[in-house]
């Protein structure tokens, strides 16, 4: 007997996943780095939604574009960490609190 993974399934977790990171988002509001993975399980969750409707359409657009969205979302951390090494060694912390003193 097998079991088939469904459409449903799919949504279901790319929903758990994307409400984990608006979660990680909006209730941490102090580390830079938890900010940067909440978005990337935004990503994540997008692509999951991409690959289960690319399964059930039958059609591999879906797929690539996914891998698209992932190579993406992988210079998005490598730019964002650079990003955030290059503020620590100026200003010696990289809290958000601080990085909101740039404006202006």
């Amino acid at each position: 007997m097998e079991a088939q993974i469904g459409l449903g399934n799919f949504l279901t977790v790319g929903a758990i996943l994307f409400t984990i990171g608006v979660f990680g988002i909006f209730l941490n509001r102090k580390n830079v780095i938890v900010i940067l993975m909440s978005i990337e399980l935004l990503l994540l969750a997008v692509n999951i939604n991409f690959v289960g409707f690319s399964m059930a359409l039958d059609d591999l657009a879906g797929q690539v574009f996914a891998l698209l969205v992932l190579t993406v979302a992988a210079a998005e951390a490598a730019i964002g960490l650079a990003i955030l090494v290059v503020y620590y060694r100026n200003r010696g912390s990289i809290a958000v609190d601080d990085i909101n003193m740039m404006k202006g």
